[in-house]
């Protein structure tokens, strides 16, 4: 593979130096605030609305996300922000129905409110694979990304070490501080990404020097969100049914997005929390997918699309705003990855060993949680280089997500919203969603990743109701606490009567929801 160099002046070194002794700095500076595991996996539950929003866009527009973003827009076309404006949608539905039970429970992972709703058969899988997904897909993915950029700086270092030591400069503040040290540095690095993401969008259109460039390279149907049936990218059909359907998985059941709202200090912050994130991840589409699209105006012969915005920052960044920018992707890196390692360290510490030791102490959790969260950071530097014979990183992502999602949807969405679904019925629905898998991956049908989504989606909740309607209905009283109900919305509509509109997250979802239309709209 042919892969562009560039070399950085000391000055930027030096920004870069800088950035990663503050963060090393900070971690280590919370870690003597760390106490027990309340304390180290969910930030003393504590966190207010701009912390928990701000770091759940930094974990999510990661460095896989800077990368794949403006790779796929270069490539296949704008529609790859469809899963962008989609995240604002769930997020509201994930506000209303299920956020609540999520913050009433005191859960420390949602494997344990799957538990808590159903049985430990469900808790235990589920539990196994997120901590696939999260080493695999997630962890691994980001160290990959980064690894692509520290190459085109550093062209004679094998890719696995660039790997490795992104992996331990992550790695080292989030065992030291914990949640904590994660949501601080999470805000540091949006700030980051933001800048950087925005001069590259400015300088790379003044350097087109207008719209007809790009559209005199770029066909038409590369510039609209919707695409047809048979478009190898993103079918519509695939659009409306596949993409929420990853969307609900990633922000409303992964443990590590998720657990940034369990950190939340009330269901009030946790609500404005997602929706600000939700808000942050409207204006994507100018300043991470656009500039891909400038770039086949700018560079139309690259060879992989990975590389586009790693090139968009050496060839157009002055020197010593490439450091702070080169920072900031290395913060993105960052923030994905203590995310990652923090769930995985959650995880394995109170779904395995606080379960089946619980004469342990809080202090001693915390300690497991380091040496776990240590022992993960090896593996997924181990498996990063790996990505590279996936081709598109983004691809690789996606494509994942559309096996491991569909029956971890199928049994939240049926544990929350439908109160007559059962413990062998949820279990049920996770065997039928592996064998359908296992199935799918063996047989290899010419069907886009994101049909082949929900059709196990539905799969999984045909075979979940059956057996619940053939199996005893659950305890009332866990009905009562593990799902939402008409009761849940009227009460909620009367604690709401005088609240100012700014605070009321009904009115800011319907805000969001209609800001969201008016941006689809212009690309539609």
């Amino acid at each position: 593979m042919l892969v562009p160099t560039f070399t950085l002046s000391p000055i930027d070194l030096g920004v870069i130096v800088v950035y990663i002794a503050f963060v090393m700095w900070l971690g280590l500076r919370l870690a003597a605030t760390r106490h027990d595991a309340e304390d180290y996996f969910l930030a003393g539950r504590s966190m207010i609305w701009p912390l928990v929003g701000v770091s759940l866009f930094a974990s999510n527009i990661s460095s896989t996300t800077l990368v794949g973003l403006s790779g796929s827009a270069y490539s296949t076309g704008i529609s790859v922000y469809n899963y962008e404006w989609m995240a604002s949608v769930v997020l509201v539905i994930f506000a209303i129905f299920f956020l609540p039970l999520y913050l009433s429970s005191k859960v420390y992972t949602m494997p344990e409110l799957l538990e808590r709703r159903f049985d430990g058969r469900s808790r235990t899988y589920f539990s196994i694979l997120t901590l696939v997904g999260n080493i695999v897909i997630d962890t691994a993915g980001s160290l990959f990304a980064g690894g692509l950029v520290l190459k085109m700086v550093f062209p004679d270092v094998p890719l696995w070490v660039t790997i490795t030591v992104l992996a331990i400069l992550a790695g080292v503040y989030t065992i030291a501080g914990g949640l904590a040290a994660v949501i601080y540095t999470d805000a540091v690095q949006t700030v980051l990404i933001l800048i950087g993401s925005v001069m590259v969008t400015f300088l790379a259109f003044k350097k087109v020097g207008s719209w007809d460039a790009v559209t005199a390279v770029t066909s038409p149907d590369m510039l609209s969100l919707v695409r047809p049936m048979g478009d190898p990218f993103m079918p519509w059909l695939g659009m409306v049914f596949g993409v929420p359907l990853l969307g609900f998985y990633f922000w409303c059941t992964n443990q590590f997005m998720v657990q940034r709202v369990l950190a939340a200090k009330s269901v009030q912050h946790g609500r404005w929390g997602v929706l600000f994130a939700a808000l942050l991840k409207l204006p994507v589409i100018f300043f991470m997918v656009l500039p891909g699209t400038m770039a086949r105006a700018l560079y139309p012969d690259l060879e992989q699309p990975d590389l586009v915005f790693p090139t968009l920052l050496f060839d157009l960044l002055p020197v010593g705003l490439l450091g702070l920018v080169l920072a900031g992707m290395i913060a993105a890196l960052m923030s994905s990855i203590d995310s990652t390692l923090s769930s995985a360290s959650t995880l394995v510490t109170m779904d395995f060993v606080a379960r089946y030791r619980p004469e342990l102490t809080g202090e001693q959790l915390m300690k497991v949680g380091r040496w776990v969260t240590f022992i993960f950071m090896l593996a997924a530097a181990a498996w990063a280089p790996q990505i590279e014979r996936f081709g598109s990183l983004f691809g690789y992502l996606q494509n994942a997500l559309a096996y491991i999602a569909p029956p971890i949807v199928a049994v939240f969405l049926m544990g929350v919203l439908w109160r007559r679904a059962t413990a062998d019925g949820a279990f049920a629905a996770l065997m039928a969603g592996l064998v359908g898998a296992v199935g799918l991956l063996i047989v290899r049908p010419e069907l886009h990743f994101l049909l082949i989504a929900p059709l196990l989606l539905l799969l999984c909740l045909v075979v979940g109701v059956v057996v619940s309607l053939l199996t005893p209905v659950s305890d009332p009283k866990v009905l009562e606490a593990y799902t939402w109900s008409p009761a849940v919305w009227r009460r909620e509509t009367e604690e709401l009567q005088g609240v100012a509109w700014y605070q009321n997250y009904r009115i800011l979802s319907v805000l969001l929801l209609g800001l969201t239309a008016g941006i689809v709209g212009m690309f539609w």
